[in-house]
């Protein structure tokens, strides 16, 4: 009995597992996939796009239309400005196909991810270091692509928002007396950010707050002989 009960369940089990299959069996061929993925990115239906695209990239990894999928789903997410998900899947394209022509476009587009999250110059300066980083690279390996032309004004964005974000911590730590700290950060910001109107203005701002440490030094000085 309890033989036949087992042997019922695996049977059962395994006409499950067959019917959920056939039920899910894809019904287009990997260049209808291609198409529809196509025609809902023009259309601007990202989501969708990338529904088609990934759809295409599961049931046809070995098509000729799979490379073009996992580079539209990374700009689909884009698009969508989820750049956490753009990121990811650009990386993942440039190190499955890292002699891939598309690669020059893929560095500026992970590039463009970080940049478009660089927040105000008080928030976390993360996002201008990573554009930064990213910019520099492409410039480096790929020196003559069209891409590393724009990508010089937008080193010099992202400088400017560390600047100005170095430029305002030191600010804050001088208006709360926290002289020292703030010395430190107006030096980095002379010493990294040289000819910055940040770096101008940090430079006007060290014989003041030297002064102010001297005066609190002395200050000190003068307590510790009275005990």
């Amino acid at each position: 009995m309890k033989k036949f009960f087992i042997t019922g369940l695996v049977f059962l089990l395994l006409s499950g597992c067959s019917l959920y299959e056939e039920k899910h069996q894809m019904n287009k061929n990997a260049q209808q996939l291609a198409a529809e993925g196509a025609a809902s990115f023009i259309n601007e239906d990202y989501e969708d796009a990338i529904k088609a695209y990934t759809d295409l990239k599961d049931w046809y990894p070995f098509s000729k239309y799979a490379i073009l999928a996992e580079l539209k789903i990374a700009d689909a997410h884009f698009h969508l400005e989820e750049y956490p998900e753009a990121i990811a899947a650009y990386e993942n394209f440039e190190k499955m196909h890292p002699k891939n022509e598309a690669v020059p476009y893929i560095i500026n587009q992970i590039a463009m991810c970080w940049f478009n999250q660089i927040d105000t110059i008080d928030r976390d300066e993360t996002p201008a270091k990573k554009a930064m980083a990213e910019f520099e690279r492409l410039i480096r390996l790929f020196p003559e692509d069209e891409h590393s032309q724009e990508a010089l004004a937008h080193i010099d964005a992202c400088i400017d928002n560390m600047a100005a974000h170095e430029l305002y911590v030191a600010n804050f730590y001088n208006k709360t007396e926290k002289y020292e700290a703030a010395l430190k950060r107006y030096q980095y910001i002379v010493e990294n950010y040289a000819g910055t109107d940040q770096s101008r203005i940090a430079l006007e701002k060290i014989p003041g707050v030297s002064e102010h440490i001297k005066e609190v030094e002395s200050d000190n000085d003068e307590n510790n002989d009275e005990k």
